[in-house]
């Protein structure tokens, strides 16, 4: 049994260095990309305590092979970037899991004279879609397409004004998930305030649009889950000393999704991120946000979602490097009418990770990682508890 578990760790790390780049350099124009990884869950489809395990197994391995191409030039001013990866993973048990996944981006990084820049491009990716609220064991391709434009013009030395419009178009393989197939238009405008202190402070506008193409079926009704966003943040980039920066998107939130009722949901929202970086070889993070979704159930209206996150990394070595970060999210649901338990709707996912990457050669990384997670339960939204323990082994090389 040993030797079953230790023959693919062995035999990833040789693959890493059989991949050591042999002609390309860091500064080149195009690389050639391949990596490998191996891992495994023992809870892989999340299924919560006490309930039976689909095909009496909770516990897989999987391989994952991965190659492709990297360009990446800039062209005096214009910047552009294209990456097409292809992999293919395996699962041991569930086979009927092996899937391949695309990672396909187009960027343009453009400026033109000193005050005019920005950026358009389309990005296609092709994953196997998470199980934590999705009780199958049923292949569940999510497909994101998303396209993008947007343009600043810094009129003045201390003033940028930025617009911007993106679409992402969601879709799932399973039928059974087909009613989450979702295309969300987004625009936005925003002015900023650039002091020389290379801090920023801005005011963001912000309008999304999202089209469900098939109505949700709930008992002898079906209804459509299409809705309009509107926000107006205030966006903060504070460089508080030379080792500690705070960034913060923070304000004003109102969703109408007329699934349910009035379907009306506002309030304050957004997100603060901290890191510190004093000298040595210590980098701490801390994030904490609150935002809101609509939540397609026939009890619930929707989600309030509140959450924190702590890192840190350290930097060991030149080569070695160890990251350590632990997530708490409270998702709390507000009901569409009363029942019994409508006044205790909430539930939690903890989340804590601990990932070790070495560096043997500049264009070579090899990372291992370890993960653990767990959910707290609503017994009136019918979610269960559950725990998972990872652990995965990863090597790539660009050459």
């Amino acid at each position: 049994m040993l030797n079953s578990r230790v023959r693919p760790l062995a035999l990833l790390i040789l693959s890493a260095f059989a991949a050591i780049p042999a002609g390309a350099g860091p500064n080149d124009a195009l690389h050639v990309y391949g990596g490998v990884a191996y891992g495994h869950d023992d809870n892989l489809l999340r299924i919560p305590d006490g309930r039976p395990a689909f095909d009496n197994t909770r516990a897989d391995s999987w391989w994952t092979r991965e190659g492709g191409l990297i360009f990446d030039k800039t062209y005096s001013r214009q910047r552009i970037t294209l990456v097409a990866k292809l992999s293919k993973t395996n699962f041991d048990h569930f086979k009927q899991l092996d899937y391949d996944g695309k990672d396909l981006q187009a960027n343009w990084a453009w400026q033109l004279g000193n005050h005019l820049e920005g950026r358009i491009g389309t990005t296609m990716q092709q994953v196997l879609a998470p199980y934590t609220d999705f009780s199958s064991s049923e292949r569940n391709l999510r497909r994101v397409h998303s396209s993008y434009a947007e343009g600043a013009w810094r009129f003045h030395s201390a003033w940028r004004v930025r617009a911007g419009f993106q679409t992402d178009k969601y879709t799932y393989e399973a039928i059974s998930n087909r009613f989450n197939n979702r295309t969300e238009d987004a625009s936005e405008l925003e002015l900023d305030y650039l002091p020389r202190s290379g801090s920023t402070v801005g005011l963001v506008a912000r309008h999304v649009k999202g089209k469900y193409p098939f109505p949700r079926p709930t008992g002898p009704f079906t209804f459509n889950d299409s809705f309009t966003q509107d926000e107006l943040k205030a966006r903060v980039k504070w460089i508080a000393t030379g080792s500690t920066t705070l960034n913060a998107l923070v304000g004003y939130t109102r969703r109408n999704q007329a699934s349910f009722g009035e379907g009306r949901t506002s309030g304050l929202a957004g997100k603060i991120d901290a890191t510190y970086q004093p000298r040595g070889k210590m980098i701490y993070t801390a994030s904490v946000w609150r935002d809101f979704a609509p939540l397609e159930s026939t009890l619930v209206s929707y989600t309030q979602n509140t959450g924190a996150k702590v890192g840190a990394q350290w930097d060991a070595t030149a080569k070695i490097s160890v990251n350590a970060d632990a997530m708490y999210e409270r998702r709390n649901y507000s009901a569409r009418r009363e029942f019994n338990g409508s006044d205790n709707l909430r539930d939690s996912v903890r989340t804590q990770t601990l990932r070790a990457t070495w560096h043997p050669r500049p264009m070579l990384q090899v990372q291992g990682g370890v993960a653990h997670q767990t959910r707290s339960g609503s017994a009136a939204l019918g979610t269960g508890s559950f725990k998972s323990n990872s652990v995965t082994l990863t090597a790539n090389a660009q050459f």
